[in-house]
């Protein structure tokens, strides 16, 4: 298996499209057909499958978040594994957005538990991790992907509401937290070797982007994941700055604006809504990354 920035660069290219659908299935907003026929995981199974298929088309990853699995227990990891396996028969990379962070030999069973091969059960491609804890709490996992081909995701800025009350603090040297952080991906990537891109990438969000050009700057070979594009309120425009010179080195994600387009749109079928939000969403994305290439 080739490496993970590598599958994703093959991929982008391959398709021209940076899109990564989220799923973050809730029970309550899923399509009456679905809930009709099953119910709890089984219907997050059933409605990932849709929604696969619906996007495949248009997206190269797909970023199952596992606390909507979780809440189900041991049926809700089942049905985890299962989502990450319909969207790798779709040949799309799957993310695991599991947020992970601890130290020592919790870091490391965390990173084993999700980026181990085996061929008893699904692994996701790449992972998303919390660096709060330090190189102690990342290295596991950075260790554990390079073991397997697989990539990571450090969150550096995110696109929630309250994120700048920790990552835009100052430090004494006049830098801030999110600029550490990003220092520390650069550094945790730097053993990649010659390659455009690492496999430890970031997540940057779309709500900040201010914060897009100037972390770009500090993590120039990183890729870049980019939440907060449709229901946070960013768009394809505001996400210009976060691609590399060559126009590529990012990701973005877009979980509700697409998983629920159905809501906006009752006199379409669902399963073509999805497909069109993911459509739209891919071209204007098409047009950002031109616009980061056009002197």
């Amino acid at each position: 298996m080739s490496r993970f920035s590598e599958r994703v660069s093959a991929a982008v290219a391959a398709k021209n499209s940076c899109l990564v659908v989220g799923l973050d299935p809730v029970l309550a907003r899923l399509p009456a057909e679905v809930t009709a026929d099953a119910t709890g995981p089984a219907a997050i199974t059933a409605f990932a499958r849709e929604v696969i298929a619906a996007v495949a088309p248009f997206a190269v990853a797909i970023k199952p978040q596992i606390a909507f699995y979780e809440t189900f227990g041991a049926a809700g990891w089942t049905a985890y594994e299962e989502t990450i396996a319909l969207a790798q028969s779709h040949g799309l990379l799957v993310i695991g957005d599991i947020k992970r962070g601890d130290i020592g030999s919790t870091a490391a069973a965390y990173a084993e538990a999700h980026l181990q091969r085996r061929t008893d059960h699904p692994t996701a491609d790449a992972v998303t991790v919390n660096p709060y804890l330090g190189s102690d709490g990342v290295r596991p996992f950075v260790d554990a992907a390079r073991a397997n081909d697989a990539g990571l995701f450090v969150l550096v800025r995110t696109s929630n509401p309250s994120a700048g009350e920790i990552q835009a603090l100052e430090l004494r040297d006049g830098g801030t937290v999110d600029e550490r952080v990003a220092a520390l991906v650069n550094e945790w990537g730097s053993d990649d070797g010659s390659t455009p891109y690492t496999d430890v990438g970031a997540v940057v969000g779309a709500t900040t982007s201010t914060a897009l050009a100037r972390l770009r700057g500090a993590m120039p070979r990183a890729w870049f994941l980019v939440p907060g594009v449709g229901a946070q309120g960013g768009t394809a425009a505001d996400i210009v700055a976060a691609f590399g010179a060559d126009g590529r080195g990012v990701l973005v994600n877009a979980s509700r604006s697409i998983l629920y387009a159905h809501e906006a749109r009752p006199d379409v079928p669902w399963r073509k809504a999805i497909a069109d939000a993911a459509q739209t969403l891919r071209d204007e994305l098409r047009d950002a990354a031109r616009a980061a290439t056009t002197p």
